[in-house]
């Protein structure tokens, strides 16, 4: 089987590629950014390109896309052009190549609005039953893409899984107040108690994905590090997480506290992995008991491939105020 691998100059599809290479099974790299694991410069919205690329191909794995940093610098019609555009020309293509599942990697963020409930509720218990209500155009172009996989799925009669990933980009938060009070590592190693992901397991459960395509038709899952939590907690993590994570983490006090780091003293919305454990026999290794333990061992908490592909950036250029600016 060969694959096609969207954005193979990005994080996740350069993951992707090194792991196909790896194990020795062909894959296929296509990005508009040159780079030592990408085989084809294009863009995923020439239907020529896109054509060309897929030939011979078997199964696609869609990582290719425009990012919530790239809203404050680029026109709403490039989300559209990269994001829902480039998805319906693979997925035409797709079709009519007649190939045998595509992986579709979406995020978190189409869940938008619906991830931070009115002041004084609950934190959010975020699962696939929640609906989406996308608040910008990244959010908007996702979620859209994520229905064309639907539609194809079920007119193409196409084995379709939609990953809805959380974060695993290495790069600093795009919140300013989180990168003045937190330094990175400090605040990664916070969201892998409810938002954060680590890069292996995001190709663990593409891998799956594929392989259990067929059996599934067409599925959406959440791919985030397993939470601790459950929703008895939600109240109190909106009014104070240290407390919750106290209680089920004792240690984590003097780990933190000999780094001089702390915990976010809120937390907002949870997301919830079981689904992808349970439908695709994913067992992700990184979460917040992984991280306690690299520290009490003074390793680093990201696995190999993480610090192996490191940071990326997202622009060409470098802006006064941040990695990137905030619309």
């Amino acid at each position: 089987m060969t694959v096609l691998i969207t954005g193979s100059s990005g994080h996740l599809g350069e993951a992707l590629m090194r792991r196909f290479r790896r194990d020795g099974r062909p894959a296929r790299g296509i990005d508009i950014k040159p780079s030592p694991f990408t085989d084809r410069v294009g863009s995923i919205a020439d239907r020529d390109f896109v054509l060309q690329s897929i030939a011979g191909i078997d199964a696609v794995f869609h990582t290719a896309t425009l990012h919530k940093p790239h809203v404050a610098t680029h026109a709403n019609q490039d989300f559209i052009d990269t994001n829902i555009t480039g998805t319906l020309v693979l997925f035409e293509a797709a079709a009519a190549a007649r190939i045998t599942a595509f992986i579709y990697t979406s995020t978190t963020s189409a869940f938008g609005a619906a991830l931070v409930p009115p002041p004084g509720e609950p934190a959010a218990w975020i699962t696939e039953d929640v609906a989406p209500v996308p608040k910008n155009i990244y959010g908007v172009t996702k979620f859209a893409a994520e229905n064309l996989c639907e539609l194809f799925a079920r007119q193409a009669q196409l084995p379709v899984v939609v990953l809805r990933t959380s974060r695993f980009f290495p790069e600093a938060d795009d919140n300013p107040q989180i990168r003045d009070r937190y330094a990175i590592e400090n605040a990664q190693a916070n969201e892998f108690l409810h938002r954060r992901v680590d890069i292996e397991d995001v190709v663990s459960a593409h891998l799956l994905a594929l392989e259990k395509a067929q059996g599934l038709g067409f599925r959406r899952y959440i791919i985030s590090a397993t939470t601790p939590f459950t929703p008895s907690d939600l109240p109190e993590l909106r009014r104070d997480a240290s407390a919750v994570v106290r209680r089920i983490f004792p240690d984590y006090e003097a780990l933190f506290h000999k780094l001089g780091w702390k915990l976010f003293p809120h937390i907002d919305r949870v997301y919830v992995n079981n689904l992808a454990r349970r439908e695709l026999s994913w067992a992700p290794r990184y979460d917040f008991r992984h991280v306690l333990d690299a520290l009490r061992a003074g390793t680093d908490f990201r696995s190999p491939l993480a610090v192996e592909i490191g940071r990326k950036g997202y622009h060409d250029r470098v802006f006064a105020d941040g990695p990137y600016p905030v619309a």
